[in-house]
């Protein structure tokens, strides 16, 4: 009896052991100029995100854009995503939006970023998408989803994933929570419209952690910063833990990309990294 006893216990603590090394913890990734690549890449991180309007953008020539390109492939560091979609001068919400100029737009871009090795362009951009004050916000909602399915198609064309940011009332008043976005996103229902999860816009706005449960379906990116004054993890000690244990209980692998700011690089990129690997750490592995 002590021997099958024994024996099943192994075979448990063996079957706990191989599900912990099987555990994958989120890929770090930093919003930051291309320029900054070597000192990106020597505080711990192997991805940059980069913005659509300094690499990928219609006002940029085509000859610069090679140039940009030569640069992006030279760099230590893999360019995923880029933000800053659509600029706000480009309406894509409301009454006044030139559907056409804006899938022109979409088709530069996204051509762009396939041939840049970008898997991810981040839809925030809360400018072009406000809509006028007493604008019929069903009509605005319902020609966004249909919108957005034509430029998930032309994204689908290239492989690049569209991921739908939940914003702040600051920045926006079209789609500004987490469970907004995540209404558009199953509405347009398409693979290469997915939803980006800023948990730094989460915390501003008292979302909670919970509200990534009910959306691990479609969650493709994350995103964050420190919730005061926007700045890297470790600068003010934000504790991320109950929004990575959301993430970690929904099994999210994805990546994760810093977007914050900061006057100090050289001192703030590493310690974000260290910073943020000891919380993802003591989520998913229990370290």
């Amino acid at each position: 009896m002590k021997i099958r006893s024994l024996a099943l216990f192994s075979c448990i603590f063996m079957f706990v052991s191989f599900a912990a090394s099987q555990t994958v913890v989120p890929r770090l990734g930093i919003v930051a100029n291309i320029s900054q690549d070597s000192l990106v890449r020597a505080s711990g991180f192997t991805m940059i995100g980069a913005s659509v309007t300094g690499l990928l953008s219609p006002k940029i020539t085509d000859e610069a854009f090679e140039e940009k390109l030569l640069e992006v492939k030279s760099a230590r560091c893999k360019v995923i995503t880029a933000n800053l979609f659509f600029p706000a001068e480009l309406k894509v919400a409301g009454g006044e939006v030139d559907e056409e100029n804006v899938l022109s737009y979409a088709r530069v871009v996204l051509s762009r970023a396939r041939k840049v090795g970008i898997k991810f362009i981040v839809f925030g951009s809360g400018s072009a998408r406000n809509i006028p004050e007493g604008y019929d916000r069903e009509k605005a909602k319902a020609d966004f989803i249909k919108r957005c399915y034509k430029i998930a198609k032309i994204a689908s064309k290239y492989q690049v994933t569209i991921v739908l940011e939940n914003l702040e009332k600051t920045e926006t008043n079209f789609i500004t929570s987490l469970k907004e976005a995540a209404v558009i996103v199953r509405a347009i229902n398409h693979r290469n419209f997915r939803l980006n999860a800023d948990i730094f816009h989460m915390m501003r706005q008292s979302e909670p952690p919970a509200d990534l449960l009910m959306n691990g379906d479609i969650i493709a990116l994350c995103e964050l910063a420190e919730k005061e004054k926007r700045t890297l993890p470790g600068v003010m000690k934000d504790n991320f833990k109950p929004y990575f244990s959301a993430l970690k209980t929904i099994g999210y692998q994805g990546y994760i990309f810093i977007e914050g700011s900061t006057k100090e690089p050289v001192v703030e990129y590493p310690q974000a990294y260290l910073y943020l690997t000891a919380q993802l750490n003591e989520v998913y592995l229990n370290k």
